[in-house]
């Protein structure tokens, strides 16, 4: 299994591609794959069947997968794009943290 730096529920920022700039939510991240879904962003055209009788078919728009080294998590304290590191607690246990102001993600 691979890791990956954002996690569901973070607010990222796309890097690269024809979306770049664009803020937004991770609504489902795939390690395997190393990618991730974004709301409102990435938008494809699929070409849907109808599979029910009296179903409309027709073209939809969905968000599609990005990759997820082309993202970059906002730090909700100081709302800039940043790195994610790691900081071991007394406990033993890790938290992320943001590499420009140290603050807890």
């Amino acid at each position: 299994m691979n890791k990956l730096h954002v996690k569901s529920g973070d607010t990222v920022v796309i890097l690269s591609g024809k979306d770049r700039g664009k803020k937004g939510k991770v609504m489902q991240v795939s390690p395997k794959e190393g990618k991730v879904i974004i709301e409102n962003a990435n938008f494809v055209q699929k070409h849907v069947k109808p599979r029910k009788m009296g179903e409309a078919g027709g073209i939809i728009k969905a968000e599609s997968a990005i990759y997820a080294c082309k993202v970059q998590v906002v730090c909700p304290r100081c709302g800039k794009p940043t790195r994610v590191g790691h900081k071991v607690l007394e406990d033993g246990t890790k938290e992320r943290v943001c590499r420009k102001c140290g603050e807890s993600l």
